[in-house]
């Protein structure tokens, strides 16, 4: 798919933009390709559109540019695209970006990781049916967790974790939420809880992929206690060190953040988090910030996802229980 087109469609399909209403985009020097993108997609639908382009760093940003704080501040814009590299090392300073841009009731799409191939081959060469379909799909599986109180996963690779999530609501990225205006990412494809956060109890053993890491080629394994991580262990020092890390950014950052289902037909399992956890057959499970999801009391400066393959997920309704997915694949009514 043309990246452009890529573009529109998401801006419409996803953020509902509309002619004549405003947008500023912010990226990296290195994602400029991604914003050009979007930049000519978005006057396409005839919205006044500004890009914002942040020099090439060396380092993880900690600090906002002032160029950024004025096109958040001063600006007018309706909506926001932030096109911003995928790295664990700077989820401070993206979380701190979405903050102030989220001061204001806008509508904001978030890319941590974004790559330009995304538009042309992944999850964001979406045409306007694949858009329906998928969420046509997320809005099924709203329908069947309400209600929701517990939920236990396990995998071949030796996952066994269960967590509350009484009280707390699913919701879906794949459209927006006018009601909350939640900050969405790019591209979508997930149905979303924030688990209780002291609920977690087993072990999750992810083989795949890690946020802010990528594709891994040793399982790395995540003892959790009182929803928070008690151990993790890997035969793979350099990789266990890199996961203990971005816990260690503060208190929160080893209490349980999320629970997802992966929703995105064209997703597929690359470097790239941003995408590999949108995948069907997939769920994923993040420690850290969930403080804008529905009841979350995460207020880590971190969020660090886990994929988990081949899943079978049961969800508990009080004393009922049933299985929505099994070894990756849903389970009919």
């Amino acid at each position: 798919m043309d990246a452009t087109e890529a573009a529109r469609n998401a801006l419409v399909h996803v953020l509902e933009a509309r002619r004549g209403e405003r947008l500023t985009v912010i990226c990296d020097e290195a994602l400029r390709p991604v914003g050009d993108a979007f930049a000519a997609g978005a006057l396409a639908l005839g919205l006044w559109t500004r890009l914002v382009v942040l020099p090439a760093e060396k380092t993880a940003r900690r600090e906002i540019p002032p160029a950024v704080e004025t096109a958040v501040v001063e600006n007018r814009s309706d909506l926001f695209v932030n096109l911003l590299r995928g790295g664990a090392d700077e989820t401070p300073f993206r979380i701190a970006i979405t903050k102030l841009e989220k001061r204001r009731r806008v509508r904001l799409g978030h890319c941590p990781g974004i790559t330009l191939d995304m538009l042309t081959e992944g999850a964001l060469a979406l045409d306007a049916e694949g858009y329906r379909e998928m969420q046509g799909r997320a809005d099924g599986l709203l329908s069947s967790l309400q209600g929701a109180t517990a939920v236990h996963i396990a995998n071949p690779e030796g996952t066994d974790l269960r967590f509350g999530v009484e009280g707390r609501a699913f919701f879906t990225d794949t459209r927006l939420d006018w009601g909350t205006l939640k900050w969405m990412n790019l591209p979508v494809g997930e149905v979303i809880v924030g688990p209780v956060e002291t609920s977690a109890e087993g072990r999750l053993v992810c083989g795949t992929a890690i946020g802010g890491i990528g594709l891994v080629r040793q399982p790395v394994t995540v003892e959790v206690s009182r929803g928070q991580v008690r151990k993790v262990s890997c035969r793979d020092a350099g990789l266990r060190g890199k996961v203990e890390k971005v816990q260690a950014t503060d208190d929160w950052a080893r209490k349980i953040g999320e629970f997802a289902f992966g929703l995105n037909a064209k997703a597929r399992c690359i470097n790239e988090f941003l995408e590999t956890e949108k995948m069907g057959g997939t769920v994923h499970v993040a420690f850290g910030n969930n403080s804008d999801y529905p009841g979350g009391r995460n207020q880590s400066r971190t969020h660090q996802d886990f994929l988990i393959s081949g899943p079978t997920v049961t969800v508990s309704f009080g004393r009922h229980r049933r299985v929505v997915m099994k070894d990756g694949r849903f389970v009919d009514r």
